[in-house]
């Protein structure tokens, strides 16, 4: 068994790796750049069918219930009769204690279940308890698993503590896809996001996720950026391509089209596409849905 020294060297060693210091203000010209340059040219009908097919269809309320999960859930399967021409949503991501009503409602093929897992939002509790949580999930339906990093240690550098959670919960997760939520808004540094993103991708994460939605600021541009970055750096490291999602706060079809537009600009066309490329949203659904069509809807 590797003592203490040896165990934190192996994480220091694995972010030694990567030039892990970031430069916020070039990371804000760079964002502007994109914003200027990409997006208007990335504005266009076929993109947002894409993002459209990128979308975890999102309902994480604490007013939610089984008759309110159900109804939400009949709207996907409403989608696929209305709009048989255009593809659905990636996933329906709820609190796991539905994901067994979202296996009973869902009619749709390739639609997969989402839940968030391990004391979400705060990821405070026993290591034993998300594990539990997890597993139940899966044992109830769910494909995928978003689970929030352990912020806390992270900001006392027990990067030995994160690694090892996540580790435990991938394994928990087996086949099926984890999600770590680095929960930038909290992190506040380019620097201290590089890391996590690095860190978790290390411990075994198929995606990383900028923010729960629960604390602000959520997704930020600068904050996509700067994971992007470590998830192309990290492939050409490892061969192992990781997933990105933007998450809270995507509020227009600009903010989705913003993130399409830095996912191309540093993974490229390899990443667009809704294996390795998501939006955590429910509102942006309708306003996609609208200018795909060319009139307002309201189905979700």
């Amino acid at each position: 068994m590797e003592d203490n020294h040896a165990t934190k060297s192996k994480y220091e060693a694995a972010l030694a790796k990567y030039n892990t210091t970031v430069n916020d203000e070039e990371v804000a010209k760079k964002v502007a750049e994109i914003k200027e340059k990409e997006v208007p040219k990335n504005d266009t009908k076929e993109i947002k069918k894409l993002l459209f097919s990128c979308i975890d269809l999102t309902t994480l309320r604490c007013e939610d219930n089984d008759k309110s999960v159900m109804e939400f859930v009949e709207k996907v399967n409403k989608f696929d009769n209305d709009y048989a021409d255009l593809d659905n949503v990636a996933s329906i991501c709820v609190y796991p204690n539905f994901a067994e009503i979202v296996k009973d409602t869902l009619e749709v093929d390739n639609v997969g279940i989402t839940c968030v897992a391990g004391s979400f939002p705060s990821a405070q509790t026993f290591i034993e308890v998300k594990i539990a949580e997890v597993a139940m999930a899966i044992m109830n339906g769910a494909d995928e698993i978003d689970i929030v990093l352990p912020v806390g240690k992270f900001l006392c550098n027990d990067y030995e503590g994160i690694s090892d959670e996540i580790g435990e919960i991938k394994e928990s997760c087996k086949q099926h896809a984890l999600k770590v939520i680095l929960e930038t808004g909290a992190l506040k540094t380019g620097t201290n996001i590089k890391k996590a993103s690095i860190l978790s991708m290390y411990s075994g994460a198929d995606f990383i996720k900028t923010s729960t939605g629960k604390q602000q600021p959520a997704a930020t541009p600068e904050a996509a950026h700067v994971m992007c970055t470590a998830i192309k750096e990290y492939y050409e490291k490892t061969g192992r391509k990781i997933g990105f999602k933007p998450a809270g706060g995507i509020n227009t079809v600009k903010d989705a089209l913003t993130y399409y537009s830095i996912v191309k600009n540093i993974l490229g066309e390899e990443w667009l596409n809704n294996k390795l490329f998501r939006l955590g949203t429910s509102r942006l659904a309708n306003l996609l849905l609208s200018e795909i069509e060319g009139e307002e809807i309201k189905l979700f």
